[in-house]
């Protein structure tokens, strides 16, 4: 019997909706997992920071592992290692075992949506592959729309370890769905390691990520606190905190199909513009968040533009790496992580030294002004190479310039 084309996206997206929600859950439980553990919430927040650090570092040698299997079975061994990460979270006896079933469960993360991307826009015709990936990626957003509220839900009532559990069922129907709807035989085609690695090293490959690290450190170094925030300095209950990160999430959603049309028509005029807004919007949320409503719309709007700038990002990322499409999928998804353990890090001293916790928006917005300033760069390179081409065709005696950046986007 013929599958239809869209489960095996959908069972994608119910994978990415596991992996969202254990990465981003701990958030909206940290000053319970602090209490149990006997450890400070900046300490606990490193939980976030180990997780972030295993996706950037760590998934590349698990992407280039599973490089030569055949994609069906190494999606499912990616799997395997989540469910078994999240199982360990739920029974660790202590902070630092904690940690270290944390950074297994990471393992998994940015090798299986950098492989994830490149299968979902397999599976479709060419005009709607990036369709293809955001159905994938909705799956993400997805989480931080149900996942991560019943989960910082589930654990307020019946202790953080319950949500892991939760977690390794979610993991149990993901893989499950997998194995009934991807197609059975998905061979690698012809690649040369090497090859992807060297085309990772140009500019515009480098300045990408490093846009994709800055925006993510900016968005870390006040999410990865909210829930002191909105509990100590905005006033909310718990309860309270946990419909706040629902407002959030369907904010994120919204980003998420918003950034995919965006970058279709105009991607790095988009990734500029949004890093334009989020820098006032964040300044704007250090004094609105001594409100409930004021602080709820600011949040829903943050969450749109954070998410808005995922679609452009890995689209660049991808474009300008062309001869290197998987690797460069995952690494990319490294240097999202990368940023997220950077900016949790980022708050946590800023924490320690006295900063207070209203005040940490100001630092998400001066970490947001170097991600603007890199996407300038980046898009002037892009400008500089296009206008090459007329000035030579203009003087043929002028020498040839090299081109920096590929294709304008």
């Amino acid at each position: 019997m013929p599958v239809h084309p869209r489960l095996p996206l959908l069972a994608l997206g119910a994978a990415a909706f596991g992996i969202g929600t254990t990465e981003f859950v701990i958030m909206g439980l940290l000053p319970e997992m602090a209490a149990e553990l006997s450890v400070t919430i900046p300490q606990a927040g490193l939980l976030v920071t180990g997780y972030a650090l295993s996706v950037a570092f760590g998934s590349p040698f698990l992407a280039v592992a599973t490089a030569r299997m055949d994609r069906r079975h190494a999606l499912l061994a990616l799997m395997g290692v989540f469910i078994l990460g999240n199982l360990l979270c739920a029974l660790a006896p202590g902070y630092w075992l904690l940690m270290g079933a944390r950074v297994l469960t990471a393992l998994c993360h940015g090798a299986f949506f950098g492989l994830g991307a490149v299968v979902a826009a397999s599976l479709v015709l060419p005009g709607r592959k990036a369709q293809a990936i955001a159905m994938m990626f909705a799956g993400l957003t997805l989480a931080n729309v149900l996942g991560v509220p019943l989960g910082t839900a589930l654990g307020e009532a019946l202790g953080w370890r319950s949500t892991f559990l939760a977690v390794v069922a979610i993991g149990f129907a993901a893989a499950a769905a997998l194995a009934a709807f991807l197609p059975r035989h998905m061979p690698v085609p012809a690649m040369s390691l090497r090859q992807e690695a060297r085309s990772l090293g140009s500019v515009q490959v480098m300045l990408a990520m490093g846009i994709s690290i800055a925006s993510s450190a900016s968005l870390f170094s006040v999410f990865t606190y909210i829930a002191p925030i909105l509990q100590q300095v905005t006033g909310i209950s718990v309860h309270g905190t946990t419909a706040m990160l629902l407002l959030f999430g369907v904010g994120l959603t919204c980003g998420n199909f918003l950034g995919g049309r965006l970058a279709d028509w105009r991607l790095m005029p988009t990734v500029i513009g949004t890093l334009c807004v989020i820098i006032p919007l964040l300044c704007l949320f250090a004094f609105t968040s001594h409100g409930p409503g004021p602080a709820a719309v600011t949040l829903f709007v943050w969450g749109v533009l954070a998410f808005t700038l995922i679609a452009p990002l890995q689209m660049r990322v991808v474009n300008e790496a062309a001869h290197a499409p998987n690797l460069a999928s995952t690494v990319n998804q490294g240097a999202f992580n990368l940023g997220n353990a950077i900016g949790a890090w980022a708050g946590g001293l800023a924490l320690t030294l006295g900063l207070p916790y209203g005040e940490l928006p100001f630092m998400g917005a001066a970490i947001a002004g170097l991600a603007l300033g890199l996407a300038a760069l980046s898009h002037a390179l892009d400008l500089k190479a296009r206008r090459a081409p007329a000035s030579r065709s203009g003087d043929p005696a002028e020498p040839a310039e090299p081109a920096l950046g590929g294709r304008l986007s």
